[in-house]
Formats: C-alpha cells, sequence, structure tokens
C-alpha cells in the first residue's frame, strides 16, 4: 500500500476529522498522532526522523493509505518528494479560533512535567514535545509568534504544492470540497466530528494520561 494522501496541516484543524473522513470514504487507514501511542516503537521511530530529517517511509508507513496530524504534517516535504502521485490536504481554520484550540489542548501537555528517560512513555512523551514545541514554535507563549509560524506555515505549504495537487480545506464545510478533490461520491451520512477541544482536556485530565 502506498501512500496516496498527505496531510499537511497542523493539529487543531480538524485533522482527526479528516482522517475518520478519509476512512470512510476509502482512503485508510490513516495515520494520526493517535496512531503513534498504539503503535510500539514508532514514537521513538518519529524522534529519530526529526533528528535525521528523514525516515524510511515506505516502513514507517507500511500499511497506511494516508497520513494526517502531527507527526506526519511535520514531514509533509519530505512526504510529497517521496510519494509524488499522492495528493496533500492542508487542513485550515480561523487562525483565532486554532490558536484559542491550541493554546488550550496540545500546548498545556507541552508543559507538563517529563517522567524519567527510563519510563516505558517517555519516548511518547517527548516526542511531540521535541517535534512541536521545539522544532516547530520554537516558544508557545506569545499568540503573536504562534500565529506567525502557523500562517507561515500554511504559506510554504501553498508555494510548494501545485494547485492541482492541492486542497486548502476547512473541515466545517463538509463532504463536498474534500469528495470534489478526492474524485469520489458524497456519502449519505453527517461528515465526522471528533476531538474537540472539550474531548481533548478531558483526557488531559484523565489519570495518567
Amino acid at each position: 500500500m502506498t501512500l496516496s494522501i498527505i496531510g499537511a496541516g497542523f493539529g487543531r484543524t480538524g485533522t482527526l476529522s479528516l482522517k475518520l473522513a478519509l476512512e470512510q470514504l476509502g482512503f485508510g487507514p490513516c495515520y494520526h498522532m493517535n496512531d503513534v501511542f498504539s503503535h510500539p516503537g514508532h514514537a521513538q521511530r518519529w524522534r529519530d526522523a526529526f533528528r535525521d530529517g528523514d525516515a524510511d517511509w515506505d516502513d514507517l508507513l507500511c500499511g497506511f493509505a494516508s497520513a494526517v496530524d502531527w507527526p506526519p504534517a511535520h514531514f509533509w516535504r519530505q512526504l510529497a518528494v517521496r510519494y509524488p502521485d499522492a495528493r496533500v490536504i492542508l487542513t485550515v481554520r480561523d487562525r483565532d479560533a486554532w490558536y484559542d484550540s491550541i493554546a488550550s489542548t496540545i500546548f498545556p501537555a507541552q508543559r507538563r512535567p517529563l517522567p524519567p528517560p527510563d519510563d516505558p512513555h517517555y519516548a511518547q512523551l517527548v516526542m511531540p514535545r521535541e517535534l512541536i514545541l521545539h522544532g516547530t514554535f520554537g516558544q508557545i507563549e506569545d499568540k503573536t509568534h504562534v500565529l506567525s509560524i502557523y500562517d507561515a506555515h500554511n504559506a510554504a505549504v501553498r508555494a510548494a504544492i501545485e494547485p492541482a495537487r492541492l486542497l486548502e480545506y476547512d473541515v466545517k464545510d463538509g463532504w463536498a470540497p474534500l469528495c470534489a478533490f478526492l474524485g469520489v461520491p458524497v456519502p449519505d451520512g453527517p461528515f465526522p466530528r471528533s476531538n474537540t477541544t472539550q474531548e481533548f482536556i478531558d483526557r488531559l485530565r484523565k489519570p495518567g494520561v
């Protein structure tokens, strides 16, 4: 199975909803941050990819037809080169709403204390911190800075990917633009909605998460 869809959008732009939608449309399985935690050893492999700037993508993403969210979105350039026939979806949303969401969810998770390096969950917890906090934003305390990184990332994707290969997509627009881009019929059922800010916060509050 070869990767046919590359999600280039940052987390908190509807990436889990997109994952579920792609799987419903037949473009799955779709890799997402959640899959890091269900695949032993993957967190360390993404850490290695971050350190090296590349990876054996065929092996790391073996069995997946699409990939969205961090960590794959961090490597959208490498993936776009490795899979030249894959289409790219840049999930976007209102920038202030995006900031409010990430500042209430992913950023607090990056501030939590880490376990010692010999803890079996260390790689899973430190990988997002290395990739998102240090590798993407540098610092997450200043809204203007964070939004500048968001804007620059989206602009870079638009500039690098030819228009026919790229869909800039807000999941609130539902099935129609996504299905038109992928050339598939619009399903009868509602577009999947998942991983709201409150759902994310509720997970963070669970002991051991």
